[in-house]
């Protein structure tokens, strides 16, 4: 430092510490800016976190709501689903039931109206007869239709998958519906080449029964054509009529029940019940055969099934039964429902046959223990009072007399386990309302 003679500093001097602490005060305000530049991103990034935190609890909050909200919906739903299916259940029980009781009084009219049938009556009355008779058949389809359809939904039914030898199957069910299309005036052709195909053999038949009755009904000129093809591995099943056609919007739900379409219902035929197409379904979807249905208002309905080919042979059916008469065969009724047994008597003596009735096991014992001949043959009614079987009575005649007695039970019972347990007990099961042709065969068949 330079002082001046006064003692003052030079101006030289004077400048050099003012530019040194101008360098000292920029070094203090850079590292003063430093600090403040650090201490506000600190202060930035602790607002941030504190913010983020904040985000964080709410999403998981409205996170933790949401699972617990679908979690509460999930419970609904499988509490909605089981009770669905408790409901399903209960409906094909009491359907089931109600079938059962519904069906024995057809049982018995129709029997009635066959034995009447039989008899010397004047034409008028036979045409009466046979109105009824198709009223009661009418009947008989829609409880039978409707078991099916609730059985098929509570998945009830499981097919008995089996190698199925096509063209036996396509050429009897052509020759059962030759008759009504010739009636009309249709040709009914059948194509099908040498197939085995894997499916249950009964749901299939009432597949295409349904099918092929269909085009019967609503086809007026031309004529149908049942045909099985060879497409991409599989075989596909086409039933195709000349008939009135579908519109496109109605092709959907035709497979709804109880739909009848605008072009069939002015047909000009007889409606049916709107429940054939809709089983058709619910056994397709069964048998996971997959079906499709194309049609045109005028010019006809063409729908197909497509099947996989077996590699295994199928089964060669059995002889069909030769039926012989009945002239004097002691036949052995065990019904409990009077207008049922009536009706069955006064078939079975049209049929030339010496009948006994009988309410139950008690009184076939009394008359047992009375000297009654020994039956040829019995038809036994599965469901007695008081939670009887028909088979207890089967049982008794089989242990009294040396030689078997042929049994046939009766029932408006379609479960499995009374199928087995008749099965079991080497009996033939024929299912209520009783068909007299089917009886009569059955019966002629097994006194042969």
């Amino acid at each position: 430092m330079t002082l001046h003679p006064n003692g003052l500093e030079t101006d030289a001097s004077l400048h050099r510490r003012i530019e040194k602490l101008e360098r000292i005060n920029a070094a203090l305000m850079s590292h003063v800016e430093r600090s403040m530049d650090q201490r506000g991103s600190a202060y930035s990034l602790f607002q941030t976190a504190i913010m983020l935190e904040g985000r964080v609890r709410t999403r998981t909050e409205e996170l933790t709501g949401l699972m617990h909200r679908l979690e509460r919906s999930n419970e609904a739903l499988a509490a909605a689903k089981e009770e669905a299916e408790t409901a399903n259940r209960s409906k094909t029980r009491f359907l089931a039931a109600a079938s059962h009781d519904l069906l024995q009084p057809v049982n018995a009219a129709r029997l009635s109206i066959s034995a009447l049938a039989d008899l010397d009556v004047p034409p008028e009355a036979r045409i009466i007869a046979g109105q009824v008779d198709r009223g009661l058949q009418t009947i008989e389809d829609l409880i039978k239709t409707l078991l099916d359809i609730s059985k098929l939904d509570a998945g009830i039914v499981r097919p008995q998958i089996q190698p199925v030898f096509l063209p036996d199957l396509l050429a009897e069910l052509a020759e059962s519906f030759k008759p009504f299309a010739e009636r009309k005036g249709l040709r009914l052709s059948l194509r099908c080449p040498d197939v085995t195909v894997t499916s249950d053999v009964m749901l299939l038949q009432r597949i295409l029964q349904n099918l092929v009755s269909n085009a019967v009904r609503y086809t007026s000129v031309g004529g149908i054509v049942l045909a099985a093809r060879r497409r991409s591995g599989g075989i596909r099943i086409e039933v195709t009529d000349t008939g009135c056609g579908i519109a496109a919007e109605e092709c959907d739900l035709v497979f709804d029940e109880f739909f009848r379409g605008g072009a069939r219902t002015g047909s000009g035929e007889e409606p049916g019940l709107g429940l054939g197409l809709s089983i058709v379904r619910r056994m397709a979807q069964a048998l996971d055969h997959p079906l499709r249905l194309r049609s045109r208002i005028g010019h006809g309905t063409r729908v197909a099934l497509t099947l996989p080919v077996s590699t295994i042979p199928a089964a060669v059916a059995p002889p069909a039964p030769v039926a012989t008469r009945l002239s004097g065969a002691h036949v052995l009724v065990v019904e409990n429902d009077p207008s049922t047994s009536d009706a069955l008597a006064r078939l079975l003596q049209n049929w030339d046959a010496r009948v006994s009735t009988f309410r139950d096991l008690a009184g076939v014992r009394a008359a047992v223990e009375a000297g009654a001949p020994r039956p040829d043959i019995l038809v036994l009614d599965y469901h007695l009072d008081d939670g009887a079987c028909g088979l207890d009575v089967a049982n008794y005649l089989r242990a009294a007399h040396a030689d078997p007695v042929p049994v046939i039970v009766t029932t408006a019972d379609h479960s499995d386990a009374v199928e087995d347990r008749v099965t079991a007990a080497g009996a033939e099961l024929v299912h209520k309302p009783i068909k007299p042709a089917q009886l009569r065969s059955l019966l002629t068949y097994m006194l042969a």
